[in-house]
């Protein structure tokens, strides 16, 4: 996802799905229901142009926990195909907002990880994984190359501050070897 700061990527649209426009798209929010009612942006790698008009969200709802949206004016599945890749962005400013001690995974993107007793840099976060029922892990490319794939849990991840682009983490022991590439 390489949407530019202004924008955040809510879901990329990946095929139509029935016949009155509707499209499956892979989520990257908390749920469908940040869904209701908006008015979204739809661009392609690089966010919207400036001058992309808004679209209502007219539904949007988990089916075999994949996330269907329906677009107000996308009413054929020729309609939808034209979307497919397309990206589902807010700018910015129109985030959700966070609850006490959450994050926005976009936003660990850059951060500095260092070693909570040392200080000791221990990498840069890439990116994130998410898999079903085991906790995110951070993608942190290590100083002297390689990746280490980091669970964001609160037991590693001791100090997160994302206006100051840093996390101090207490890596288990060995982790940090465990799975160079």
């Amino acid at each position: 996802m390489d949407v530019p700061p202004e924008w955040v990527t809510l879901a990329r649209i990946e095929r139509s799905r029935g016949r009155r426009g509707e499209v499956l798209a892979t989520l990257f929010t908390s749920g469908p229901e940040r869904f209701n009612s908006i008015e979204v942006l739809l661009g392609g790698p690089d966010g919207p142009r400036p001058d992309t008009p808004r679209v209502r969200v007219e539904n949007a709802w988990l089916h075999d926990g994949r996330l269907v949206l329906k677009f107000a004016g996308v009413d054929s599945i020729e309609d939808a195909e034209r979307l497919r890749g397309l990206d589902v962005c807010v700018p910015l400013s129109e985030r959700a907002p966070l609850g006490h001690g959450e994050v926005y995974f976009t936003d660990l993107v850059g951060c500095e990880l260092a070693d909570a007793g040392s200080g000791e840099p221990l990498g840069r976060v890439e990116g994130w994984q998410e898999t079903a029922g085991a906790p995110v892990l951070l993608e942190v490319l290590a100083p002297g190359g390689g990746e280490i794939l980091v669970p964001f849990v609160r037991e590693i991840c001791v100090n997160i501050d994302t206006v100051g682009r840093r996390i101090l983490a207490r890596l288990p022991e060995g982790l940090a070897g465990l799975n160079p590439r």
